[in-house]
């Protein structure tokens, strides 16, 4: 049997660009493509079905990323789905397929805490994506219009333009709910409850309480995992939005104008009064209904100004909302530029510029609504002083200062002045020399990037 018919891809077939890997089930009826409704009694074989699992394949292997326990890369995954696929499919269809254990990850926070991912194995993987992808396909009409995180053709600059609808609506306090570590939180039972009222095939239910009850290795240690869903799994976002979306039908049932965006989520109110008496009662509801927890301490009652939402926060000039960077944000942005231009982290000229170049531009695309000029032309100014600090640090011999200062235009006699100085890298790095030995438009020429190169206006113009 080829190995099409098992449900995994032929070599040298083209691979989706879609970037979500949600999956639309199609049917030719009178002649025309229609969307086939999905019924919810044979769910399994949906999600094992050849059309379904090619396209979680494909998602897994452009996602990339770290093996699990088994150590497994995605370039190791189609030679063993090809040998295995007859066997994978019949376990998953007997009942009998039993996922591994999550390889357990801590990611460093801002505040200095640890953020716990759990890295499924690369074949687990494909499974979570298959049966996300069909999930998705059930409840993603269901989900509410002011919901953004993890669904098809939204964003969170949606989310960000719709909190400024209602800011601009007269909507200016804001309840920003905070939920206590919710992915490692979310109760198994509230969950497998509120997925059986929809997914009625009972096979997919034990499915995915399989994937909830997998465990997780920690330093080589068996853990069992009795709440929470892993941070680091295609199946996770989905689950984290069917859950959620009970705290958004409960919202949209009492009229609130609220914006949610994973697990963040903002109420707009027009008086503060009016917030704090929702901020009591929708607290109530997410400990009691959802079995969640609430951050007491990091959930605030403020006015819109005063709140940091998705990275941005705002404020009103002329009536109308407006959008600017986050002190926090601001400071993180110098935090990952000053490891990038570390004089001792080890990376050569090119690897620095590559690493430069794709955090900017990624930086600059997420925040391009709230960048102002001021704020670019001191960031690029300082970052430039760290870039001639490092170039500097690494011309570490007198001769080679000397001979490069000369290329760089400047005299025998001033070169071999500085080439002599015994003053640190990033005091020179501030010299009336350096800056002119390397200037802004000679750093540019050279391939170091700077942040006005990947403004809004230029990026509009891609």
């Amino acid at each position: 049997m080829p190995a099409e018919a098992g449900g995994f891809p032929k070599k040298g077939r083209t691979e989706s660009e879609n970037t979500w890997g949600a999956q639309t089930f199609m049917e030719i009826s009178e002649g025309s493509l229609v969307v086939r409704q999905l019924s919810n009694e044979r769910l399994l074989e949906l999600i094992v079905s050849s059309e379904n699992l090619n396209a979680a394949y494909k998602q897994v292997k452009s996602n990339g990323g770290a093996g699990g326990i088994d150590r497994m890369d995605v370039e190791a995954l189609l030679p063993y789905l090809r040998a295995h696929r007859d066997e994978l499919i019949t376990s998953i269809m007997d009942g009998r397929y039993r996922p591994n254990p999550v390889r357990r990850v801590e990611i460093p926070k801002d505040n200095g805490k640890k953020r716990l991912l759990g890295i499924p194995t690369v074949v687990d993987r494909v499974i979570q994506q298959a049966i996300s992808q069909v999930l998705i396909a059930i409840y993603d009409s269901t989900f509410s219009a002011s919901s953004f995180g993890f669904r098809p053709h939204r964003s969170a600059h949606g989310a960000l333009f719709k909190v400024r609808e209602y800011v601009d609506a007269g909507y200016k306090e804001c309840v920003d709910l905070d939920l206590e570590k919710f992915f490692d939180t979310v109760n198994h039972s509230r969950m497998i409850e509120i997925l059986s009222r929809t997914i009625k095939d009972g096979r997919v239910i034990s499915l995915i309480h399989k994937y909830l009850n997998a465990g997780i290795i920690v330093g080589g240690e068996y853990e069992a995992s009795t709440m929470g869903v892993p941070q680091g799994g295609p199946l996770s976002p989905v689950l984290s939005n069917i859950m959620l979306n009970e705290l958004d039908k409960e919202l949209e049932r009492r009229g609130h104008k609220f914006v949610r965006y994973a697990d963040d989520c903002m109420i707009l109110c027009k008086s503060r009064k009016g917030a704090e008496r929702v901020c009591k009662s929708i607290t109530d509801f997410i400990e009691r209904r959802l079995k969640l927890r609430i951050n007491r301490e990091k959930t605030i009652v403020d006015r819109i100004h005063k709140v940091k939402y998705l990275g941005y926060s705002f404020y009103v000039r002329n009536q109308r909302c407006q959008f600017r960077l986050h002190a926090k944000t601001k400071a993180k942005v110098r935090a990952n530029l000053k490891e990038l231009t570390n004089r001792n982290n080890g990376m050569g000229y090119q690897k620095r510029k590559d690493e430069l170049k794709m955090f900017i531009r990624g930086w600059m695309e997420y925040y391009k609504f709230a960048c102002g000029k001021s704020f670019l032309r001191t960031t690029d100014a300082w970052l430039r002083r760290r870039i001639r600090m490092c170039i500097w640090h690494n011309w570490k011999r007198v001769k080679t200062r000397c001979t490069n200062l000369m290329k760089c235009g400047i005299d025998f006699k001033h070169a071999i002045k500085y080439a002599h100085t015994r003053k640190g890298s990033w005091c020179i790095a501030k010299s009336r020399m350096l800056s002119t030995a390397m200037t802004d438009e000679r750093l540019r020429l050279a391939g170091y990037p700077c942040l006005t190169d990947y403004s809004y206006e230029r990026l509009s113009k891609r």
